[in-house]
């Protein structure tokens, strides 16, 4: 654990409000550190009972009166740092929370840095980085199942599938290690088949762990969906038929949308954001065809297309050219819509399309259903992790190294180092190899007071 500026963080007692900005019932200010007894004797005029709601007067540093609350009192190590912690519950109004929060700071504190509680939770080892990280996960949670998945995260699960890879690895080195002080020849098949099969458990584990990880990550950034395709194909009829109210104008005359309108949505808890776009086609209208470009941008950058067509029709050069556009990274699905208009047609998933009516609703289900399954979601009804970018590059990266490992099984040092590898990728995850300077990054995104 990398924790080298430890020492001088410890030294300091910090506080910060910990409610959101803005007026509200009851306001929070935390501190923490050495000097938080003498600061709640300072403010309180006594130290509360540890761990009891003690409603006592806040004054500042000459001894006016700043409101009156709830205060509580965590000593070491029970409370959320590992430190001594001690919360103000006053009224929630700015002005009382910043003159609450002032005269801590007058009794000793400094103003706490982003994420700076939560740092010091992860360096006294009363959370691993991956647990540290899914505070923030948790709080920013755009739907209730990732707010599921992130508290699974903080309670360990995502950190216990960690540790149990990395406990096989360690067994498995410690077979190799014992295996190296014997030459190549004298090892026998028995040992070979043995370490064989404990890496092909690992194996299965990790993409277990993987599968779990990618489900987790669309949870937390969600899946950015653009509508593309000619005008009147019924693009906005679309957004506005899966965003469940009126959210994009429509008419019959070509061209109306001009810019990107874009709606956040849930399917099964999944969070997804509807991007409509101006339509297809060569313009001379300058606002029309400045929209188109900026249709194609949208493209570029979205996770899933959904290339809308006419039901009846086939892909024009437009369609043909936009999809031979795309990265190959993008995702895309044919859509035929007014489905309603062709007695011969019907709704569904048939002949590779996705067949419905934005103005009837028929086929829309089995759309949101292609839609999660075309950006990578499994309805398995199994728990995910949430997982960020960082952890998925640190879990391809074992794999990779494991990978390698079973291909240099008669070289038991190439072996052995590709182990070792695979073991720190995976460290990296709660924190157990990690730079300071990436500790800096994650927790400079936390929300002060967190």
């Amino acid at each position: 654990m990398a924790n080298g500026d430890a020492g001088a963080t410890r030294r300091d007692t910090i506080a910060a409000v910990a409610t959101p900005a803005g007026r509200g019932g009851i306001g929070i200010v935390r501190v923490s550190g050495p000097k938080a007894p003498e600061i709640a004797s300072t403010v309180l005029g006594k130290l509360p009972d540890p761990r009891r709601a003690t409603h006592c007067p806040f004054r500042d540093a000459r001894g006016e009166s700043i409101d009156e609350g709830i205060a509580l009192y965590y000593p070491a190590p029970h409370s959320y740092t590992g430190e001594p912690v001690l919360e103000l519950q006053g009224h929630g109004g700015p002005v009382v929370m910043q003159a609450l929060l002032a005269a801590c700071l007058d009794a000793g504190a400094r103003l706490a840095e982003p994420g700076e509680f939560t740092r010091r939770a992860f360096l006294d080892g009363r959370l691993d980085l991956a647990q540290a990280e899914a505070v923030a996960d948790l709080i920013d949670a755009a739907s209730r199942e990732a707010a599921r998945s992130a508290l699974r995260s903080l309670t360990g699960e995502f950190s216990a599938a960690i540790e149990s890879l990395v406990a096989q690895l360690v067994e498995l080195r410690a077979l190799t290690e014992a295996m190296l002080d014997f030459p190549a020849e004298e090892v026998d098949a028995l040992h070979r088949e043995d370490a064989a099969l404990r890496l092909a458990r690992a194996r299965a584990a990790l993409e277990e762990v993987l599968a779990k990880s990618r489900q987790g990550s669309l949870l937390r950034a969600g899946i950015r969906v653009v509508l593309a395709g000619r005008p009147n194909v019924g693009k906005s009829s679309l957004l506005n038929r899966l965003a469940g109210e009126e959210r994009a104008i429509v008419t019959p005359i070509p061209g109306t949308t001009r810019d990107a309108l874009r709606e956040p949505i849930q399917i099964e808890g999944v969070p997804l954001v509807i991007v409509d776009t101006a339509g297809l086609r060569e313009s001379r209208d300058e606002v029309e065809r400045l929209g188109v470009e900026r249709t194609r941008r949208e493209v570029e950058g979205a996770d899933l297309v959904l290339v809308v067509l006419e039901a009846g029709s086939s892909p024009g050069a437009e369609e043909r050219a936009l999809i031979a556009s795309m990265p190959e990274a993008v995702a895309h699905l044919l859509v035929n819509n007014k489905v309603d208009l062709i007695a011969t047609s019907k709704p569904g998933k048939h002949d590779g399309a996705i067949w419905v009516s934005a103005k009837t609703g028929a086929g829309l289900d089995a759309l949101r259903r292609a839609l999660l399954e075309a950006a990578g979601w499994s309805s398995s009804g199994e728990s995910a992790f949430l997982a960020r970018e960082r952890h998925l590059r640190a879990l391809a990266r074992a794999r990779t190294h494991l990978a390698a490992a079973a291909g240099e099984r008669l070289a038991w040092e190439l072996f052995a180092e590709e182990l070792r590898l695979a073991q720190v990728a995976l460290g990296e995850i709660t924190g157990e190899f990690t730079a300071d300077d990436l500790l800096g990054e994650i927790f400079a995104r936390f929300c002060i007071g967190k």
